[in-house]
């Protein structure tokens, strides 16, 4: 079962951001401002389960395996009309 994960900002998080964006800085304000920001949206990861994570990679290797079998199939398609197209060889 997926876990329900928030992503709505709170208010104190908006006004300070409101707040922060508000008042001229200089550059080296910006980046740690920006570090800041950063930091803060980190800490609201969530890192997947094992089960998860198997599971996720799981889908992914099959995808790509089905998404391989498709362009075999397709190269393989047009090989055989450039070969019949063309013929095997060239001024003969």
């Amino acid at each position: 079962m997926a876990r329900k994960v928030i992503d709505e900002p709170s208010e104190d998080i908006v006004a300070n951001a409101r707040k922060d964006r508000g008042t001229s800085r200089g550059p080296f304000g910006r980046l740690a401002l920006f570090i800041r920001q950063v930091i803060n949206e980190l800490r609201k990861v969530v890192t997947p389960t094992r089960k998860e994570l198997v599971s996720y990679t799981g889908v992914v290797l099959v995808f790509v395996i089905i998404m391989m079998a498709l362009v075999y199939g397709l190269d393989f398609v047009f090989a055989f009309v450039v070969q019949y197209v063309f013929g095997n060889g060239a001024g003969k």
